[in-house]
């Protein structure tokens, strides 16, 4: 059986856990920030889960992590 390639462009967008979960960043970080308070910068700056739906299309490129 041929090896399986890895998606560059997801492998650079999510990472493992510890526990085998994928972690993702939050979404609306990169620019307009000046009107968005600390707080909110904040907590966007956090990882958080990838959701129960998502899991399975992650787990098919990225097949050895």
């Amino acid at each position: 059986m041929p090896k399986l390639k890895t998606s560059k462009a997801i492998a650079k967008r999510f990472k493992v856990s510890s526990l085998g979960k994928f972690l993702r960043h939050k979404a609306s970080k990169s620019h307009l920030l000046q009107k968005k308070s600390s707080k909110q910068r904040r907590h966007l700056s956090s990882t958080c889960q990838v959701d129960d739906r998502d899991k399975k299309n992650i787990s098919i490129n990225l097949p050895y992590l």
